[in-house]
């Protein structure tokens, strides 16, 4: 667990789970090396052997009037890759220890619809899948859903089933489709991120003149931030992606924005800094 204060603004970090992976397994790239080149992604970014740890985790933003959660992980009882088999984890729980039961949720931000980012929106009861957040509006990218909801390649890495994770939520008249630059509330808004997902859009947190971003899946891990035309493994649209991280660099790097990584281990955030046209991702503030 993890938490942060941005003004008056506190977001929590909920894990589902952590497990190992290879550069070769999660990125687009066959260099094993990779990690190896920046001595500052160790220890938390980088194993000794270059491998590293990828967390599912939900970010969880109270402004103090709302509750929103950014992404919802992969969910209990799930068929999602042929090599994950079904969860059970205590993740609402941990939720609702925190001081946060469902009931009492605002928002449910989903940043895109890959399976990892949208499962706990609903959860099986009596053998039918229902909304999991009942008093919460799904915040869903319009262009995120038009894409998913007209695919026809069911093999696309990362796709969710959303007979089960969106459409019963749009049956219980709980979803808002919006634009990437929609205001969630005030002081927490989208900010359009494409490329992994035609419709992805990461997520703004502003108060008393701090502020954090979310990043979504335009990056899986900080190396993308200093070799971003390393795509991740799902990118759909690699050049969008890659051009979606230097921009992101160009507008965070050296702000004092606290970018807090959707898939990153803990720490989990840190800053964009530049030195003699370097960029780093640091966990200490500089």
């Amino acid at each position: 667990m993890a938490t942060w204060h941005v003004g008056s603004s506190v977001l929590h970090k909920v894990v589902e789970m952590e497990f190992p992976v290879t550069v070769t397994g999660a990125l687009r790239s066959s260099d094993t090396g990779l990690l190896g080149r920046y001595p500052w992604l160790a220890p938390h970014f980088a194993e000794p052997d270059g491998s590293f740890t990828m967390a599912i985790q939900t970010i969880l933003v109270d402004t103090g009037t709302h509750r929103i959660l950014v992404d919802t992980c992969i969910g209990n009882d799930r068929v999602t890759l042929p090599q994950l088999p079904p969860l059970q984890t205590a993740w609402l729980e941990t939720l609702k220890g925190l001081g946060y039961p469902a009931e009492t949720i605002d928002a449910v931000v989903c940043t895109h619809l890959h399976f990892d980012h949208v499962g706990w929106n609903t959860h099986l009861v009596d053998g039918a899948w229902v909304p999991t957040f009942p008093n919460a509006r799904y915040v869903i990218p319009r262009a995120e859903w038009e894409f998913w909801s007209n695919a026809v390649d069911t093999d696309s890495v990362g796709r969710a089933d959303l007979d089960n994770t969106l459409r019963p939520v749009f049956e219980a008249g709980l979803v808002d489709l919006v634009g990437p630059d929609h205001e969630v509330a005030d002081g927490v808004r989208l900010e359009a991120a494409p490329g992994h997902t035609p419709g992805q859009v990461a997520v703004v947190v502003e108060s008393a003149g701090e502020r954090a971003v979310v990043t979504g899946d335009l990056v899986h891990h900080p190396v993308q931030f200093v070799a971003p035309e390393v795509p991740s493994a799902a990118d759909e649209d690699v050049a969008g992606a890659i051009a979606t991280r230097r921009a992101f660099v160009d507008r965070y790097a050296d702000s004092g924005t606290l970018v807090v990584g959707t898939h990153f281990p803990s720490p989990t955030a840190g800053w964009l800094t530049r030195a003699d046209g370097d960029v780093k991702f640091v966990v200490e503030r500089p």
